[in-house]
């Protein structure tokens, strides 16, 4: 375990002038740190802020705001009145993927750093070359929180400093191993160079002296190794991006799925709306394979003397009938059922069957409910439209209570290969505005 530092201090670097693109960082930093009576020591670590390496960089642009935003994004993440929180090709979700309109001339917006670990590199190798040095740079952005008011510096690009400073399998003060802990030591750096730098300030740079344990001599991993890879994100999903994480997922890996996700699904579920204040859905988790079995081979021979009777050829069966494969290949199934005994009666047709629609309205808001959550879960589904076919075949095999109409049957497991990119669709296409 390395120890902690007895001291660190945190000092400003002002006299940095106004930067343009082409100007020589790492020459106007020495001239700003002799200026202010400072110099760089072998271990020193540099917080400077992504404004000022990208307006080096030619990254000022000519553009309204908005398109710059969509331009820079990659996915958004939520959107609240003006304010867009979108996942940038870098991989950092920022508000306004990182766009900045401020310190900037009129009419022009800063981009984030093409490459903001490459930056730190650059400047890195540039200051080495000038002063003889090998001291750490961290390229910063500010950041919201989820959960948490306010904003604070990260390090979106790092050159020569650990990023991150694993702690796991280390006795904590009462012997206990840590499996956990890893700090995200370049982003408390970037915090602390925050502190006495700012735009109000136009001061954008930082010295960080103190934490020689934390610089090395490579260049490291940068920046990018603070970006959580998505498998292990368990935020990942954003309020723009949980109606399209459902996708009908016909194939799945042999991985169980765990029960209590599916239920927690089906609480989701539980909050569509209903006509008079009822509760008409029910949901039957079939987890066993006996039982997966004996629904699926009894809805099976039904189709099959459904589609004889219809003429259908053996083959022509046999094609049809590979349709229901993703039941059979999930791990479990859910049932969805719809139960009407709240429904009004009405002494005519017209009446009757808008009540049953209601129903149905509700029952499939419901199931959509169910999948969205389940792929909030990580799960992949399917709903399959056979058990619709043959209700009481469905229902004496599960032996349902009375009055309770399968409405479907949905396959749930663990995709066994993502999703194609979804196409799009124009919503013109689909509206009508009166």
């Amino acid at each position: 375990m390395t120890p902690p530092p007895r001291a660190i201090s945190v000092t400003a670097v002002p006299g940095l002038p106004e930067i343009g693109a082409g100007d020589d960082l790492a020459a106007l930093l020495t001239a700003a740190l002799a200026g202010a009576g400072q110099s760089l020591r072998d271990g020193d670590i540099l917080v400077i802020t992504s404004k000022v390496v990208s307006k080096a960089e030619g990254r000022v642009v000519a553009a309204a705001r908005e398109d710059a935003i969509a331009a820079e994004t990659v996915r958004v993440v939520a959107r609240r009145g003006a304010t867009t929180i979108a996942q940038t090709r870098h991989g950092f979700v920022l508000a306004a993927a990182g766009v900045d309109a401020s310190n900037t001339a009129p009419g022009t917006v800063v981009l984030l750093p093409e490459d903001p670990d490459e930056s730190a590199r650059r400047l890195r190798k540039a200051l080495r070359a000038r002063l003889g040095v090998s001291v750490g740079v961290v390229v910063t952005d500010t950041m919201g929180r989820p959960w948490r008011a306010g904003q604070t510096d990260n390090a979106i690009g790092a050159a020569g400093v650990l990023p991150l400073r694993d702690h796991r399998g280390e006795p904590d003060a009462f012997g206990n191993t840590l499996e956990v802990t890893v700090v995200a030591v370049a982003d408390e750096i970037a915090a602390a160079g925050d502190l006495v730098k700012g735009k109000a300030l136009q001061i954008p740079v930082a010295l960080v002296r103190g934490l020689a344990a934390l610089v090395t001599d490579a260049d490291g991993p940068g920046a990018r190794a603070l970006v959580r890879p998505a498998d292990e994100d368990m935020f990942r999903l954003g309020a723009a991006d949980v109606l399209p994480a459902r996708r009908t997922v016909r194939s799945f890996t042999r991985e169980p799925v765990d029960v209590a996700a599916v239920e927690r699904a089906v609480s989701a579920a539980l909050t569509a709306p209903a006509p008079h204040h009822s509760e008409p859905w029910r949901f039957v988790i079939v987890a066993s394979r006996p039982a997966r079995e004996a629904l699926l081979d009894a809805m099976e021979q039904a189709w099959v003397a459904d589609l004889r009777s219809d003429g259908f050829s053996a083959g022509q069966i046999a094609r049809r009938t590979r349709r229901g494969l993703p039941l059979r290949e999930a791990p479990l199934i859910v049932v969805p059922c719809l139960e009407t005994s709240a429904a009004h009666a009405y002494p005519d047709d017209r009446r009757s069957r808008a009540e049953q629609a209601m129903f149905t309205v509700s029952m499939g808001a419901a199931v959509q409910n169910l999948l969205v959550a389940l792929a909030v879960e990580n799960l992949g589904s399917a709903w399959i439209s056979s058990a619709l076919f043959c209700q009481d075949v469905a229902a004496a095999a599960l032996g349902l209570p009375e009055g309770w109409r399968p409405m479907g049957a949905i396959a749930v497991g663990h995709p066994a290969a993502a999703a194609p990119p979804r196409p799009p669709r124009d919503p013109a296409a689909f509206t009508l505005i009166r």
